[in-house]
């Protein structure tokens, strides 16, 4: 009788226990929920920039809010996607897209010339921003690697890789309206910031070709190191850098005379690809490829102001409008590299698609993805 008595007094007691646990329970609920009429919780704040970021093989664009640096989106582009240029007002990214295949300096020229292209996945995807979808080809010529846009947004000029020229596309009709005979192995394409000229580098006449905007001639060449890559113009447009591989150098080039200034050796080990000028003028800054790093120039002394390692093989590189944020492509480790210019450290690491080659900062644009 006594333990049918505690039995039933135990079981009492749990059920004491158990309700005063829920109600407990229930308390802290009611506690911690919003109180009637009380506004929810706000959602993320949308994007400001993007950073969209060409993976060559993966074949997309990746899609990084700057805010966050996380990656919100990837975007289906087509085959060897490269050189990448943004409009103002990031409602469009222009892609350069390639047929011709891959061919890593590892490999022996005889196995490259073996490998076959396909010259109908040449061209420029004209991607909107917005919905994150692929809207048309525009033709390119061949092999097209890199490019720049027209300082009234209306036209291309884009680098031939394998047939040493460059092509001016009519962006509204979709046509080639010039080919041009550029030095062979045309890679980097720029702008002057005045709109007047295009300056093409070509890396097998170690050279840099000028052509006229209005009319697609040639203006003239400077000869430069060994193998250039990149060139960037300061924003006053006074100075080109141009990158040179072979020679581990960076030319600096009077764009009014047309003739170098100076030649800034970088590191030991630096193989100079990407160059991007900050927005107030006072820095350069240089990938370096096999180099792993990215280094800092001063402008006003053309000495190098700092060197901050970020990953595999750098490539392409861009800045934030306000210069404070510098993005590198680092293809072998599938990854981008974010360096604060100020401090010259790593902020971050971020995941991106297979062997990310270009990098490109926009203003987000307005409207929802449907993709």
């Amino acid at each position: 009788m006594r333990n049918r008595l505690f039995i039933v007094a135990a079981g009492i007691a749990a059920c004491s226990s158990g309700s005063r646990q829920e109600s407990a329970r229930v308390a802290d609920s009611a506690a911690s929920a919003p109180a009637a009429g009380a506004p929810a919780a706000a959602a993320p704040a949308a994007p400001s920039e993007l950073a969209y970021v060409t993976n060559e093989d993966s074949r997309e664009l990746s899609v990084v809010d700057v805010g966050t640096n996380a990656v919100i989106g990837t975007i289906e582009v087509g085959t060897r996607p490269r050189g990448l240029r943004a409009t103002r007002d990031g409602r469009t990214v222009f892609v350069a897209l390639s047929g011709s295949p891959k061919c890593p300096p590892s490999m022996p020229d005889a196995e490259c010339e073996k490998l076959q292209a396909d010259k109908s996945k040449d061209g420029v995807a004209v991607v909107d921003a917005a919905a994150r979808r692929v809207e048309r080809i525009l033709p390119a010529g061949s092999d097209p690697e890199n490019f720049d846009i027209s300082a009234d947004g209306t036209k291309l000029f884009v680098s031939n890789e394998d047939a040493g020229t460059a092509s001016i596309v009519d962006i509204a009709s979709g046509k080639i309206t010039s080919t041009v005979k550029v030095g062979r192995e045309p890679e980097g394409v720029g702008v002057q910031p005045d709109g007047n000229a295009a300056w093409v580098t070509g890396e097998t006449d170690h050279n840099v070709t000028i052509l006229d905007t209005k009319t697609g001639k040639v203006l003239g060449a400077v000869e430069v190191g060994k193998r250039p890559r990149g060139i960037a113009f300061t924003p006053d447009g006074a100075r080109a850098y141009v990158t040179c591989e072979v020679d581990g150098t960076v030319w600096v080039i009077d764009t009014k005379a047309r003739k170098s200034l100076a030649t800034l050796p970088m590191p030991p080990g630096s193989k100079p690809m990407g160059v991007a000028a900050a927005p107030d003028g006072k820095r350069v800054y240089v990938s370096t490829g096999r180099g792993g790093n990215v280094i800092a120039i001063d402008v006003a002394t053309n000495a190098i102001a700092g060197t901050v390692a970020v990953g595999q093989r750098p490539w392409g590189i861009a800045l934030t409008p306000d210069g404070r944020k510098l993005y590198s492509a680092n293809g072998p480790s599938n990854d981008v590299t974010l360096v604060d210019t100020e401090t010259l450290k790593v902020i971050a690491r971020i995941p991106v698609g297979r062997a990310p080659w270009g990098v490109a900062i926009a203003p987000a644009p307005a409207g929802r993805p449907t993709t």
